[in-house]
């Protein structure tokens, strides 16, 4: 069974910083890019970014570029999100998701998904 399970959001005030993690079994972890998205209430889905099983790093909205930043421990299985100076704006349910494909895109059509992680942050 494949498992993708986010961890670390909360609630922080803006300008802080959390580390989301996406910890996956059951898929071989090399073989998989992973990718970040994240929804709001009332919004649909968008990638925030993804890391690909050919090592490339994406991060598509401008506005998380230079303070978002994606990462990977290949012996955890392991996909983590560093977020600093974070804004009320990137309030919303973060989710983690897994693709065979080698490339990183936006749509939401990827082979697995976790059960997201709520980030909230506060002006």
């Amino acid at each position: 069974e494949v498992q993708l399970v986010e961890s670390g959001g909360g609630l922080v005030q803006a300008g802080g910083s959390l580390r989301l993690s996406c910890t996956t079994s059951g898929i071989t972890f090399d073989d998989y890019t992973i990718g970040w998205f994240r929804q709001a209430p009332g919004k649909e889905r968008e990638g925030v970014s993804c890391i690909s099983k050919i090592g490339s790093r994406t991060y598509w909205p401008d506005s998380v570029k230079g303070r978002f930043t994606i990462s990977s421990d290949i012996a955890a299985n392991t996909v983590y999100l560093q977020m600093n100076n974070l804004k009320p704006e990137d309030t919303a349910v973060y989710y983690c998701a897994a693709d065979n494909l080698p490339w990183c895109r936006t749509s939401t059509t990827w082979d697995y998904w976790g059960q997201g992680t709520q980030v909230t942050v506060s002006s």
